[in-house]
């Protein structure tokens, strides 16, 4: 009971805080997310031994360039490019049985990338449609949420047949399909609030989502077995670190980033 008390305490205050960054100011969310990008960027490096600060020197350098300097739709498509064909080799890596080992600049390139490109893209989605899109991106932080919640809800009710065992023995294939059920109901009701995007784009970006975020968490779920860790930190009472949080919208986001420009080009 304690336990679940502190973790619904700690959801409280980060849902809040999302909240408080989203509709205070652009300036304040960007910040958020450069801030959440560091404390993921050195959980990760922690988890995979990775020596030295530069990452967080190159991660911040990537980050005022495209968040700040430019707005040239060739170069953001280039790193847009870099992270998703870094996240797709991270799937083979995923789903290969093979030990793997990193060399000390693969693990450079992908935090650099996947984490660091995913941060980026995360803060970039609400001023892909408008100057910046409060409800857009509050509506893919409430598509996460609720497949994440009625994962857990449907799985621990419902589960029989195990998704993935040899990475996260908890998840359930019958709680995959149940938060992917509520996210599109979710996304049905988001359709009347934001109407940057039609019913069947929202339908189509919480299917995204849902098979984003559930491969984003399974695979920070490899890496902290790789590890022998149970959380990436601890920084949040009852949830972990930062990145035990953010791994499925650090997954996603560039995924949905392209979603939004294939939208933004047949609409």
């Amino acid at each position: 009971m304690r336990e679940i008390l502190r973790r619904s305490i700690t959801g409280v205050i980060y849902v809040l805080l999302l909240l408080g960054a989203v509709f205070l100011s652009s300036d304040a969310f960007d910040f958020l997310f450069m801030a959440f990008g560091l404390a993921c960027l050195y959980e990760f490096k922690r988890i995979v031994r990775l020596k030295g600060y530069y990452i967080f020197m190159a991660y911040l350098a990537l980050w005022w360039i495209f968040i700040y300097l430019t707005n040239d739709t060739m170069v953001v498509n280039l790193l847009m490019l870099l992270t998703i064909t870094v996240d797709i080799a991270l799937l083979m890596f995923l789903f290969s049985k093979k030990p793997r080992n990193f060399t000390s600049f693969q693990k450079f390139f992908i935090g650099l990338f996947y984490i660091g490109g995913g941060c980026i893209f995360l803060t970039m989605i609400p001023y892909k449609i408008d100057e910046f899109a409060q409800f857009l991106i509050m509506g893919i932080f409430i598509l996460i949420w609720v497949n994440d919640t009625f994962a857990y809800l449907v799985g621990r009710t419902l589960g029989r047949t195990k998704l993935f065992p040899a990475v996260s023995p908890k998840k359930t294939i019958e709680g995959s399909v149940g938060g992917l059920i509520f996210a599109l109901i979710a996304a049905y009701f988001l359709s009347w609030y934001e109407t940057r995007l039609t019913l069947m784009e929202w339908m189509a970006m919480a299917c995204l989502i849902v098979v984003a975020g559930s491969l984003g968490d399974l695979l920070e779920s490899k890496f902290k077995r790789m590890a022998g860790v149970k959380d990436s930190g601890a920084i949040l009472p009852g949830h972990g670190g930062i990145w035990d949080r953010l791994d499925s919208l650090v997954f996603a986001a560039p995924f949905a980033y392209l979603i939004l420009t294939i939208f933004s080009y047949v609409s």
